[in-house]
């Protein structure tokens, strides 16, 4: 359950000095799949993780792994959750570094790819669990609001702008995929929630 809180905390302490105290963070953080395959900079799949590009950005992606983390912590321990969002940080980025490789201009930051794994991998484990939408009080079970929630980005990843959906499909996708490959009891958890166990 700390683990969540302290990476909370490190996205928010890195990305606020960021935001109003040096730039030079979030410049050198950020992913730029250009720089980062001529420069063999690897480590931006990571650093890119923990700087945010506003606090409305901090805040949401906080907020949901504040709400999300803790229970999926204690149901898999420490070293599984770390190793679902270090291993989700890394598995969001590739479709963006692999698009925009010979992009120079596309940046992209956030914990989203993440914290969406977070999300999925609770999904996965709590798919009748009811979720509410932020400032809507009508209960949707997680199963729904994910199987929407990939819709949506699909479609949304259709159009330009500025929100990484992709890295969202793909932080979602190997949040289920971790689950069942490396938490020894989450394959049997979900045949048995599907009679096949």
């Amino acid at each position: 359950m700390y683990i969540t809180y302290y990476l909370i905390a490190a996205n928010a302490i890195v990305s606020l000095v960021g935001l109003f105290i040096y730039p030079k963070v979030i410049e050198v953080g950020m992913m730029m799949p250009y720089r980062t395959i001529r420069n063999k900079s690897w480590y931006e799949l990571i650093t890119s993780g923990f700087v945010h590009g506003s606090v409305s950005h901090l805040l949401f992606n906080m907020i949901t792994l504040f709400f999300f983390g803790p229970v999926l912590e204690m149901q898999i321990g420490e070293v599984q959750f770390l190793g679902l969002y270090f291993t989700g940080l890394i598995a969001s980025s590739i479709p963006s570094l692999i698009k925009h490789k010979d992009n120079p201009q596309y940046a992209t930051l956030g914990a989203s790819g993440a914290v969406e794994a977070v999300l999925f991998g609770f999904i996965l484990l709590f798919p009748f669990e009811p979720l509410y939408l932020m400032l809507i009080p009508i209960e949707i079970p997680a199963l729904l609001f994910g199987i929407a929630f990939i819709g949506y980005s699909i479609y949304a990843s259709k159009k330009e702008g500025t929100i990484n959906h992709e890295a969202h499909i793909a932080g979602a996708a190997w949040g289920v995929f971790y689950m069942l490959a490396f938490v020894p009891f989450a394959l049997d958890h979900v045949l048995s929630m599907l009679g096949l166990n």
